[in-house]
């Protein structure tokens, strides 16, 4: 799951789907119906503004998530999963800063991105 109205997220999806040739990841925007019901029946906090990642059955967030998928996509992405050894509140606090100033930084959309044809099947409504 994603901010569908962030720019930096909705990139980091286009890169993700780009090198996840297996098709392994599908996305929810976290404004969507899918991801609201993913909140309730995962009981995750009704506020999350992360990255999400659920992977059998588990909840993962924040760079825990971003680097559990780059574990899975081609090339040499995957050697980013070697930073998972690093103390989660060190990731973590990178992950905030860059999350607390995405909107400043990349900016901000008022509404999630439609996803090319090609794309559709890697989208949950």
């Amino acid at each position: 799951m994603f901010d569908g109205e962030c720019h930096l997220c909705n990139s980091s999806v286009q890169f993700i789907i780009k090198r996840d040739r297996k098709g392994y990841f599908k996305f929810a925007s976290l404004q969507g119906k899918t991801a609201q019901n993913l909140i309730k029946k995962y009981k995750m906090d009704i506020a999350v503004d992360s990255f999400v990642l659920i992977k059998n059955k588990k909840v993962y967030y924040k760079s825990t998530a971003a680097l559990l998928v780059s574990r899975q996509l081609n090339s040499f992405w995957k050697l980013f999963s070697i930073f998972l050894f690093v103390p989660p509140m060190l990731r973590d606090l990178v992950y905030e800063i860059i999350a607390h100033n995405r909107y400043r930084w990349f900016g901000k959309t008022e509404s999630c991105m439609l996803p090319k044809p090609e794309w559709k099947n890697r989208f949950l409504d």
